[in-house]
């Protein structure tokens, strides 16, 4: 398959192809301040920003093409024509159609394994573990980066693919009924695998049970020759009848893939795995439990790949580091010392309690301070779920200090032990005045965990203030979000 006239010409027979100069391979970019040397950046219009509007920015940022709506091409006039001279100019009447349509015809042109993840939680880290897995088994693979799950996303991701790799490895997000079915059917995973099914997204998808059917539609289009992976701890998901062979992986015998005699303790994890009739010993760094049933997924998906188990072992031993999930960050010196987690990319009921497990199990021989924000995406349940949180940090008994930002966290306060010390406050601000008071000192972690509403617009900015590594650059909001897409 090469990047070159026919084959837009065939793909996007209403486009008016400006130029000669075309990429090898197509590499793709929809936010012109993330523009590489040797991009095509496509210009999508959403809710509050157009990408039209930022074609310059784009161009001097290296792009050798631009994917340009019909009616907003005289945007171009705007250009120095010995410019747009030198790269390459499709107009088109949807730039997201367009993007789409080139991601399905180039994904059809190649034949080795595609897995598709998804699930309520863990899909970001299943995806690194299998890919860090493939790396240490030196198998040349693509993956997609961050969170580009959606069907934008997943487009942008597929044009990655390569003819010198033997597999690819997407994730898939989705938040309304409906997704799963366009995301199925533009990636067309070999291999299916659904992490778990937990309380997201549940005003657009529904209940846990409307969630795990949304999630099982990966498999809408398996034969007998795809295999599925589900959590075999899950009834929603293991409980059901597929038409196509599929692999559990959890705690329970029935699985091909199981772990047994889960030990946490001095910041490490150990376990004893088994997939299908080969067992071993797994150690850890870390105290989140969801570690384990990530490498677990990752395991499988990566022994249908027939990597070798010694590689597997090696791949999963190596530590993770995902930004915003559990990340360990120092203190600038005007704010005392100590450690900062930022566990800020997500929240929901399962994250937030695998979170204060975790902080509960993390050896810490000063304070232990957490910064809790609102979890949003819960529907009509959001009150009930706060309140379930309050009530469990009864486990969370080395916790020294806790601060709500927020709203909906006032539920957790009413629940909560009455034995913790606990602050409601509005915004992160006010936050951080409460924690500069502290006189934080070395043996001092404080857990930081919102949802990704706080990531973007709220807690991240405690985050950056606080820390000497500033996170942002990685989860900043571009120019058109998918989700602010008019699809």
């Amino acid at each position: 398959m090469h990047f070159d006239r026919r084959f837009l010409s065939t793909v996007l027979p209403n486009a008016e192809i400006i130029g000669d100069i075309f990429p090898e391979y197509p590499s793709i970019a929809i936010d012109s301040r993330k523009v590489r040397l040797g991009d095509i950046f496509v210009a999508l219009k959403g809710a509050r920003f157009d990408g039209h509007e930022f074609l310059s920015l784009a161009i001097e940022n290296g792009c050798v093409g631009l994917i340009v709506a019909q009616d907003q091409q005289v945007l171009l006039n705007q250009i120095d024509p010995a410019v747009l001279n030198k790269i390459l100019i499709i107009i088109v009447p949807d730039p997201v159609v367009a993007l789409v349509q080139l991601a399905r015809a180039w994904r059809s042109s190649f034949n080795y394994p595609v897995v598709g993840i998804t699930g309520s939680v863990g899909k970001t880290s299943t995806k690194e573990l299998l890919a860090q897995i493939l790396k240490t088994a030196e198998i040349a693979h693509c993956v997609s980066k961050g969170n580009l799950n959606t069907l934008v996303g997943a487009s942008v991701s597929l044009l990655q693919m390569r003819v010198e790799h033997k597999v690819a490895i997407f994730e898939i997000g989705i938040s309304q009924r409906g997704e799963m079915d366009e995301l199925a059917d533009l990636v067309r995973p070999t291999i299916g695998l659904i992490t778990s099914v937990g309380h997201a997204h549940m005003g657009g998808l529904g209940l846990p049970a409307d969630i795990a059917s949304e999630k099982r539609k990966i498999f809408k289009f398996f034969g007998e020759s795809n295999i599925g992976i589900i959590n075999g701890d899950q009834p929603l998901l293991a409980n059901i009848a597929y038409t196509h062979p599929v692999v559990r992986f959890g705690l329970k015998t029935t699985s091909q893939v199981q772990v047994r005699k889960i030990i946490i303790d001095n910041g490490k994890i150990s376990c004893a795995v088994k997939i299908y009739g080969h067992k071993f010993n797994l150690e850890l760094n870390g105290t989140h439990r969801s570690r384990v049933f990530n490498s677990l997924a990752a395991a499988a998906a990566a022994y249908l790949l027939e990597v070798p188990i010694d590689k597997i072992v090696t791949g999963l031993k190596q530590d993770l580091a995902l930004t915003g999930r559990m990340e360990h960050k120092q203190l600038k010196p005007e704010y005392g010392q100590g450690l900062l987690i930022d566990d800020c990319y997500n929240a929901g009921p399962e994250s937030v309690k695998g979170a204060l497990l975790a902080f509960e199990k993390l050896p810490v021989k000063g304070r232990k301070i957490l910064v809790l924000g609102d979890m949003y995406e819960l529907g009509s349940e959001s009150n009930f779920w706060h309140r379930q949180i309050g009530r469990f940090l009864q486990k969370a008994t080395s916790i020294n200090y806790i601060i709500l930002v927020g709203e909906q966290v006032n539920s957790v306060k009413q629940t909560a032990p009455v034995t913790l010390e606990i602050d409601l406050v509005p915004d992160w601000q006010t936050a951080l005045k409460l924690l500069t008071e502290l006189n934080l000192q070395t043996n001092d972690v404080i857990l930081v965990k919102g949802s990704t509403h706080g990531y973007t617009s709220g807690l991240v900015y405690l985050i950056n203030q606080m820390t000497s590594v500033n996170s942002k650059p990685d989860l900043i909001k571009p120019a058109v979000t998918v989700k602010e897409l008019a699809l």
